[in-house]
């Protein structure tokens, strides 16, 4: 056999057996894939938008960390009119445990979970429940009062102002734990609310904040997923406070702090107590003492006796001695809807339909 012959073959051995190593890679890639447990999450926003979406996005990725044999699909964008088709298309894929995060994908979770009820539903900021479907939140409106007392402390005009999304008792929860934070350290200030009716569009969510700023406020906070109200204030060169996550970078001159979400270690409890064969459908809102919700690291721009002020504050609601809607709480005509040494219970403060004192704004009606 020639030298060239004799090279040729050897090629074509060399050939083979590469080519059959990478497919028993694939194969056992495959394998250990389909080994694992599938894991669905569905996103109302994309997962990089520094707001709802990427708090639940950094979970899952602590999810998969956490517990590799777990293989997450995260299906992003999905209208309210989509979600059932989309978490459908999830179970039919094989996903055993679906996360749908937004509160306008309740119904469509509860329908879809009635047809399958050999998956595990959870929903995110709704109340529904099924055998196999329940409900999880965190008490943000711990952080968000806390930040209120901040904006409170920080004004110089007494005019706040706040972006909100929807009139829905989560956001009305929230603006009026951020006005009690307010008012309990300036009587005087008030806080305006314009609503949206979006959870991210930056533009309508930046112009929202722009119009505040020309009634005179000097602090913008917001429930919105995107940086944009942040991005106003920064432009006019007043305060901002953010949420979901810490959006310093966003606004690095004003910013003064961010009412936080943590999902990560709540996944991991999910997901554990499904392979458990523990979880129930008992529904679940999460305290700052379980770190699910936080507030994200103060500027320098905030004093340190404010940010002791916060801190000791932070630390009562951690321990447990005392919440944000204890008595006496007001409405905005001064009436007391919450007397003296009494606490709301957890179902007067998910059907908030009120606003509390301090609060220059109304609630629009479906």
């Amino acid at each position: 056999m020639s030298t060239l012959r004799k090279s040729a073959v050897w090629i074509a051995l060399l050939l083979v057996l590469t080519f059959g190593l990478m497919g028993c890679g694939s194969d056992n890639s495959e394998t250990k894939d389909a080994d694992k447990m599938k894991v669905g999450f569905v996103f109302v926003g994309p997962a990089g938008d520094h707001g709802w979406s990427y708090t639940h996005d950094q979970g899952r990725k602590y999810l998969e960390s956490k517990i590799p044999d777990v293989k997450a699909t995260v299906v992003e964008s999905v209208s309210d009119n989509d979600a059932e088709k989309v978490i459908t298309q999830l179970v039919e894929d094989g996903n055993k445990i679906i996360f749908t995060t937004s509160f306008g994908f309740m119904d469509p979770t509860i329908s879809v979970a009635e047809k399958y009820p050999d998956v595990t539903f959870m929903h995110c900021s709704g109340f529904k429940t099924a055998d196999n479907a329940s409900n999880y939140f965190g008490r943000i409106y711990q952080a968000r009062y806390l930040s209120g007392l901040i904006a409170g402390k920080m004004t110089e005009t007494n005019v706040i102002g706040y972006v909100a999304a929807f009139p829905i008792p989560e956001v009305v929860r929230g603006i009026n734990a951020f006005t009690l934070g307010v008012r309990e350290v300036n009587p005087n200030a008030v806080v305006k609310v314009v609503w949206t009716n979006t959870w991210l569009n930056p533009p309508q969510e930046k112009d929202a904040a722009k119009s505040l700023l020309e009634q005179d406020a000097d602090v913008i906070a917001q429930h919105q997923d995107s940086p944009g109200p942040l991005q106003a204030a920064e432009e006019k060169g007043v305060y901002s406070i953010g949420y979901n996550s810490d959006m310093s970078k966003f606004a690095p001159k004003g910013y003064l702090t961010s009412p936080v979400w943590n999902w990560g270690p709540y996944y991991v409890n999910v997901v554990n107590a499904v392979k458990e064969g523990t979880w129930t459908n008992e529904p679940y809102w999460g305290t700052m003492a379980d770190n699910v919700v936080d507030l994200a690291p103060m500027s320098s721009l905030v004093p340190e006796d404010v940010k002791k002020l916060v801190e000791d504050k932070k630390q009562k609601i951690s321990a447990g001695e005392w919440d944000v809607f204890t008595g006496p709480v007001k409405d905005q005509q001064g009436n007391i809807k919450v007397p003296a040494g009494q606490k709301m219970t957890d179902e007067e403060m998910l059907g908030f339909d009120w606003f509390v004192e301090g609060v220059d704004g109304t609630i629009p009606k479906n």
